[in-house]
C-alpha cells in the first residue's frame, strides 16, 4: 500500500529573498556538488520500539478500540526480543551502514517505478501559473521562448556547479534532485520502469522538444560556440515550427504516454521496432526539458478558470483537446496555451516539488527582468521535425489510449480556489504554524463532511540527508481529533476550543519535526517489510493486519508547496474514495487545489473545499473572540 502513496512533494527550504537564484560563482566550479553531498549525513534507521508506539498513537484516531487492541497484541509479538522485529531492523540497520541511503532505491522502486498505474492523474503533478496576458500566437511564442532562456539560465548552475545550497533550520539540504529535473525520462517496461538522465552523458543533450498540433520537434537551443540562444532567435525557430505544423492531421503519438504502465510497455516495444520511430523517441527522451505549444481551451467563467486551467496541467483536457500535445514520461514539461493559460506538468519518479517550484519561482523572475537582446540576424536551420511511421497496430494503441484517457478525463474532479480572506500571516501573528493551521482546518473540514477522522499524509523533507527525498507526515492525530470533536460541541466554550486547537497545532509541528529528523514511522515501516521480502521470508502479521490496510489508505493526501510565484500545484487522489490536497500559502491569501473522482459518489472537491473555508473562518473566529490576554 505505500506504493500507492506518490504525491510526495516535500516543503522547499527557504530561498533568498529574490526569486531569482544567483549562482555562487560565475565561473565553473568542477567538483562542489558532490563535495557537498559527501559531506551530508546518511539517514539514520529510527529505533524499533519508537516507531511501534508511534504507530500505535498514530492509529488512535482512524480505528476502533476492537482493532487497536488486536494491533496492539500483534506489535507485541512483533517487537519482542530475539523476535521478527528485531532480527528485520539488524538487517536494516547493516543495509544503512552499506549503501548511502538505505531508503532511496527502495522508494523509487516501490513508490513509482513499479506502481502501474498511469503516471496522468495518478502520479504527475501539475502546477498552475498566474494567467497570462496574451490572446494569440505571438504572445504565446514570445511567451515561450522568454521561458526557455529562463530555464538554460537556471541549467548554467546546475552545469557550473553554481547552484547555491539550500538550508533548513541552519543545516544544510541534499540538491541532488536538481541534478535529476533536466535532460530526464521515464522509459516504460512490461512490469516496471526506469529513468535515464543524460546530464552526465559523454554528449549532454543541446535540445528541447516543441510539441505544437500533436507533433513534434527538435530545437536545438544553444549556438555552435555553446552560449544559448537568445530570446529572438528561439522566437524565430519557434514561428518556424508553428509554420511546419499547422496541419492537424497527424496523429497524437504523445497519448500513447498516458496509459496503464503495463499497456505503455507492450505499446512502446512495439513503437520502437522501427528505426525512425526508435529515433524519434529517443530525441524526446534525451532533449533537456519539453514545451507544449497548446491550443485555447473552451471559454469558460472566471470562476471555473483556475480549476479549468489545473485540468489542462493534469492530462491536457482529453483527446479532443490537447493531451496529445504531451510526453508525459518527459520528466518536465512547460505548458502554454494560446489563451494565456500556462504551467508545468512534471513526471514524479526522479524528484518531488522543491527543485520545480524554484525552478519555475526563478524562470518567472528572469522573464520579468530579462531585457530583450537583438541578435545578429544569423541564419538558423530549421527545427528537426520528428516523424513517426504509425502501423495499423500503432494505430490501434492510439486509439485505446485516447479511450481510456477520456475515461480518466471524465472522473477527475478538481476545484482550484483563491482562499482570500487571510494568508499565512494571520496564524504566524497568532504564534501559530500555517502549515499546521491549515492542516488541522483540513481536519476540521473532513470531520464535518464524514463524521470521523481518517488516514492523512503530508509529505515532509528528509533532504537534511544524502540523497533524502520524504517521510509522512501524519495530520490526523489524537489531538486534532479532539478538537474537531469539540469545535462544534455547543457545551465547550471559546476558550477550551482554542486550547485544544493549539494543542493539536504544537502536535503537528512536533511530528513535523520528527520526519524531517529522519524519525518518522512510515518510510521505516516501508523498510521492514523490504527488508522482510528481500530475506525472502514471510511477510510479518503487522502488514497483513486490517489496520495497517486503513493506516495507509489515505482518504486526505496533502502537500504544502509554498512559492514566490503566486502559483499552485495540483495531483489527483491516491484511494479511489480519497482526496488529493496541495496548498500555496501566500501573505495575505491561500491558494488551494482539491481533486477527487466523480465515480465516487461519497466525494466532491468543491464541497470540500467550501467546507475548508469555512473551517479556517470558524478558527480565526474563534480565536480573534476571545480577550488578547487569553491567548
Amino acid at each position: 500500500m505505500l506504493a500507492r502513496v506518490i504525491r510526495s512533494m516535500a516543503k522547499p527550504a527557504r530561498m533568498q529573498s529574490s526569486s531569482l537564484v544567483k549562482p555562487v560563482s560565475l565561473t565553473k566550479i568542477p567538483g562542489r556538488y558532490l563535495a557537498h553531498q559527501e559531506g551530508l549525513p546518511k539517514l539514520p534507521v529510527p529505533p524499533l520500539q519508537q516507531t511501534l508506539d508511534r504507530y500505535m498513537a498514530v492509529l488512535q484516531p482512524i480505528i476502533s478500540q476492537e482493532e487497536l487492541e488486536h494491533t496492539k497484541h500483534l506489535l507485541d509479538e512483533f517487537g519482542k526480543p530475539g523476535g521478527v522485529g528485531e532480527r528485520l531492523q539488524k538487517g536494516l540497520e547493516r543495509r544503512a551502514r552499506k549503501t548511502e541511503n538505505w531508503l532511496s532505491d527502495w522508494w523509487l522502486q516501490t513508490a513509482y517505478l513499479e506502481y502501474r498505474m498511469p503516471v496522468v492523474i495518478h502520479s504527475s503533478p501539475g502546477v498552475v501559473l498566474p494567467k497570462l496576458e496574451f490572446h494569440d500566437r505571438q504572445g504565446q511564442i514570445r511567451y515561450a521562448a522568454k521561458l526557455i532562456a529562463g530555464v538554460l539560465d537556471f541549467k548554467t548552475m546546475i552545469d557550473n556547479e553554481t547552484l547555491p545550497v539550500e538550508y533548513l533550520g541552519g543545516k544544510p539540504l541534499c540538491m541532488n534532485q536538481y541534478y535529476q529535473i533536466l535532460s530526464s525520462c521515464r522509459i516504460p517496461g512490461p512490469k516496471r520502469d526506469t529513468v535515464i538522465n543524460y546530464t552526465l552523458s559523454k554528449s549532454p543533450p543541446t535540445h528541447v522538444t516543441i510539441v505544437h498540433n500533436f507533433q513534434f520537434f527538435v530545437l536545438d537551443v544553444y549556438n555552435s560556440d555553446g552560449s544559448p540562444l537568445t530570446v529572438d532567435q528561439i522566437c524565430t525557430q519557434l514561428e518556424k515550427i508553428w509554420n511546419s505544423s499547422l496541419q492537424t492531421n497527424k496523429e497524437p503519438i504523445g497519448i500513447l504516454t498516458s496509459q496503464h504502465r503495463n499497456t505503455w510497455g507492450n505499446a512502446y516495444n512495439n513503437l520502437i521496432k522501427d528505426k525512425t520511430n526508435k529515433e524519434s523517441v529517443k530525441a524526446i527522451q534525451k532533449s533537456i526539458f519539453t514545451v507544449c505549444l497548446d491550443a485555447p481551451m473552451p471559454r469558460v467563467s472566471d470562476e471555473l478558470y483556475l480549476s479549468r486551467v489545473a485540468t489542462q496541467m493534469l492530462h491536457g483536457g482529453g483527446s479532443r483537446w490537447n493531451s496529445g500535445n504531451r510526453w508525459f514520461d518527459k520528466t518536465l514539461q512547460f505548458i502554454i496555451g494560446e489563451d494565456g493559460s500556462c504551467g508545468v506538468i512534471y513526471e514524479h519518479a526522479p524528484a518531488e516539488g522543491p527543485p520545480i517550484v524554484a525552478l519555475v519561482d526563478h524562470v518567472v523572475e528572469f522573464m520579468r527582468s530579462a531585457e530583450t537582446v537583438r541578435s545578429p540576424m544569423i541564419p538558423l536551420p530549421m527545427p528537426k521535425k520528428l516523424r513517426f511511421n504509425i502501423t495499423p497496430e500503432i494505430k490501434k494503441d492510439i486509439e485505446k489510449a485516447k479511450q481510456n484517457l477520456n475515461i480518466m478525463v471524465h472522473d477527475l474532479d478538481v476545484k482550484v480556489t483563491v482562499f482570500s480572506h487571510f494568508g499565512k500571516n494571520f496564524p504566524k501573528s497568532q504564534r501559530m504554524s500555517p502549515d499546521a493551521f491549515i492542516q488541522v482546518a483540513l481536519q476540521l473540514a473532513y470531520y464535518r463532511n464524514y463524521n470521523r477522522c481518517c488516514s492523512t499524509y503530508e509529505s515532509a523533507s528528509l533532504r537534511m540527508y544524502r540523497l533524502g527525498r520524504t517521510d509522512t507526515i501524519r495530520s490526523a492525530s489524537i489531538d486534532s481529533q479532539h478538537f474537531v470533536q469539540a469545535m462544534d460541541d455547543p457545551s465547550k466554550s471559546n476558550q477550551q476550543k482554542v486550547d485544544l486547537l493549539q494543542k493539536a497545532i504544537v502536535a503537528h509541528r512536533a511530528y513535523t519535526n520528527m520526519a524531517i529528523n529522519g524519525q518518522a514511522i512510515d518510510r521505516h515501516l516501508l523498510g521492514l517489510k523490504m527488508q522482510a521480502i528481500e530475506d525472502l521470508t514471510s511477510i510479518p502479521e503487522i502488514f497483513m493486519d486490517t489496520s495497517f490496510a486503513v493506516a495507509m489508505h489515505f482518504n486526505l493526501s496533502t502537500s504544502q508547496v509554498p512559492a514566490k510565484t503566486d502559483c499552485v500545484m495540483c495531483f489527483g487522489p491516491v484511494v479511489p474514495d480519497g482526496y488529493g490536497v496541495c496548498y500555496n500559502p501566500m501573505d495575505e491569501h491561500i491558494n488551494f487545489a482539491i481533486s477527487a473522482f466523480n465515480s465516487c459518489a461519497e466525494t466532491n472537491a468543491a464541497h470540500l473545499s467550501h467546507l475548508l473555508e469555512e473551517a479556517l473562518l470558524d478558527m480565526r473566529d474563534v480565536i480573534i473572540q476571545l480577550p488578547k490576554s487569553k491567548l
